[in-house]
């Protein structure tokens, strides 16, 4: 398969309106752009990186210019998208006053999976949870719980605002012993962190095959029992049998709301339902649904302009 590279390169003092910003919230802007497609992670170049160049021998060398990549399958829809990307950094312009370029490049599937991890480091997402690529080296300190990742070409490293939410309620509401379901697994790394914070079994579904394998790959690299974990191949809860203590759905708004007239049957009594990937705008529409299927409304957490939301099920 060949994948579409658009690298969105762009000067951070590029209008008036943009000054007083942190540099951090012009990536956003744009990341946005790209996340509105689905897509599950962008490559990210800072001329100002984090860590510092000298952080590791291995590190990268500064960029030349900063800049958002993201990566589309080439196929009938894949004109249409970039067209639609284009349209959305004109509106970004005349909004936010941050011009921009798109320098396109087509691309094997081979480097599309290997072209981002040179920008990928360890983070810490919690109090107690790091996220490390596998690739990397990291020194853990005393009772920090590490999760070794591989996105491969699932692509989900964790270090999204939406992963880090789900991350955090994940480890606020999970009991030792419970049993967890992550709807749209990804890479994982929702399996992984459930089961090192003590989730008795663990279970994802991802529509798509190359996931599904690529979680696994990722819970046996993190010595998770094969006993302990299951993995379906299907649309959103459709497969899934069980039910759970614990369901997560890190998905889009839209997707969440139609996984909302079923998820229910997936939890235990008094099973909490952990939804993520929600733009704020888009907030209390998934909170509205959530409260007419039936849950009660535990909490609301907010990063950027994401939004995360923890629901229990009133019975």
């Amino acid at each position: 398969m060949k994948w579409i590279e658009a690298k969105v390169i762009f000067d951070l003092s590029s209008d008036s309106r943009t000054e007083g910003w942190e540099h951090e919230e012009k990536f956003d802007l744009i990341s946005n752009v790209f996340y509105d497609f689905g897509l599950q992670g962008v490559v990210v170049e800072s001329t100002t990186p984090e860590p510092p160049a000298d952080w590791a021998d291995d590190a990268e060398e500064t960029p030349e210019h900063d800049a958002v990549t993201g990566y589309f399958p080439k196929n009938e829809v894949s004109e249409k998208k970039c067209e639609i990307l284009e349209q959305e950094l004109i509106r970004l312009k005349q909004k936010n006053g941050i011009i921009t370029r798109i320098v396109y490049r087509e691309i094997d599937e081979e480097d599309w999976a290997e072209s981002w991890k040179a920008y990928f480091w360890p983070e810490k997402i919690t109090k107690t949870i790091v996220v490390k690529p596998t690739w990397r080296e990291y020194f853990p300190l005393e009772n920090e719980i590490v999760l070794e990742i591989d996105p491969g070409m699932a692509f989900g490293t964790g270090t999204h605002p939406t992963t880090a939410l789900c991350l955090r309620m994940i480890e606020n509401y999970l009991k030792p012993g419970d049993s967890f379901l992550d709807i749209g697994t990804g890479s994982g790394i929702l399996m992984v962190a459930a089961a090192k914070l003590g989730a008795d079994k663990v279970c994802g579904s991802d529509s798509d095959e190359v996931a599904v394998e690529v979680a696994r790959k990722n819970l046996i690299l993190n010595r998770i029992n094969t006993e302990r974990f299951g993995l379906l191949t299907g649309n959103l809860a459709d497969e899934v049998e069980d039910q759970f203590d614990l369901v997560t759905a890190n998905i889009l708004s839209q997707v969440i709301v139609v996984l909302l007239d079923s998820v229910k049957k997936t939890l235990k009594k008094n099973g909490i339902f952990i939804c993520s990937g929600i733009i704020e705008k888009n907030k209390d529409t998934v909170v509205e649904k959530m409260k007419a299927v039936g849950f009660r409304i535990l909490e609301i957490q907010t990063d950027q302009e994401w939004v995360s939301i923890a629901g229990k099920v009133e019975n």
